[in-house]
């Protein structure tokens, strides 16, 4: 990773500008994740001998771009994961959707059921066992040739919840085959991109505020 994609760095945290295509943590695929890739470099910029610690703190779908925190120590992972859990870091993603939502802006209240073994979510019934709460809010900024540039902020963080719920109301995020959108990106990224993220730092007790800027594509500028 070279430093231009640092968006923050200090003795307890360092978030970068995650490019679509990169695995956050190792899977099946064999790929190497991109945690592994950010060890290296702290490795090498700060000369450590041995081991480098550094754990995500949330995690980013491969297609996904945006801004991506990890913990270097293990007491900054626990304080770090507390405030996610605690839905207390302020979220804020882009996406450009197909279609145009009948509702300009709201607020989406669904339950989510993952299956594991085919790594996709989908919307069901509260009854369900296994279904989770997601609940986000959204507002369409631009709209540019039956597209919809939407700037969303999510109260959960469920696996695929961004793609779920926009799906669900009929405007799939342009990109994502998986969950209903008619095209496909050149470079099998989706068009969602995580712009910010926003905490009091749970050592430093000051606020932090990470933006990233979207993919240098011709299709985000056009709405720019």
């Amino acid at each position: 990773m070279n430093t231009a994609e640092i968006l923050y760095e200090d003795n307890h945290l360092i978030a970068i500008n995650k490019p679509a295509g990169y695995l956050v943590q190792g899977d099946d695929t064999g790929d190497l994740p991109i945690v592994e890739m950010m060890k290296d470099y702290i490795k090498v910029k700060d000369n450590k001998p041995g081991n480098v610690f550094l754990a995500p703190n949330h995690r980013l779908d491969r297609p996904v771009s945006g801004s991506l925190l990890f913990s270097k120590t293990s007491k900054a992972l626990t304080r770090v994961n507390d405030l996610f859990q605690k839905n207390q870091v302020d979220k804020t993603y882009y996406a450009i959707l197909e279609g145009i939502p009948e509702e300009l802006e709201g607020r989406l209240e669904d339950f989510i059921v993952k299956n594991r073994a085919k790594n996709i979510s989908y919307i069901a019934k509260k009854k369900i066992k296994t279904a989770k709460k997601c609940v986000l809010e959204y507002k369409v900024e631009k709209v540019i040739n039956n597209r919809s540039f939407v700037r969303i902020t999510p109260h959960t963080g469920r696996s695929h919840q961004i793609r779920v719920q926009m799906s669900a109301m009929g405007t799939p995020i342009l990109g994502d085959i998986k969950y209903g959108a008619e095209y496909k990106m050149p470079d099998r990224s989706i068009a969602l991109h995580c712009y910010e993220l926003s905490f009091i730092h749970p050592i430093k007790l000051v606020r932090v505020q990470i933006k990233s800027d979207p993919p240098d594509l011709q299709l985000w500028q056009n709405f720019f």
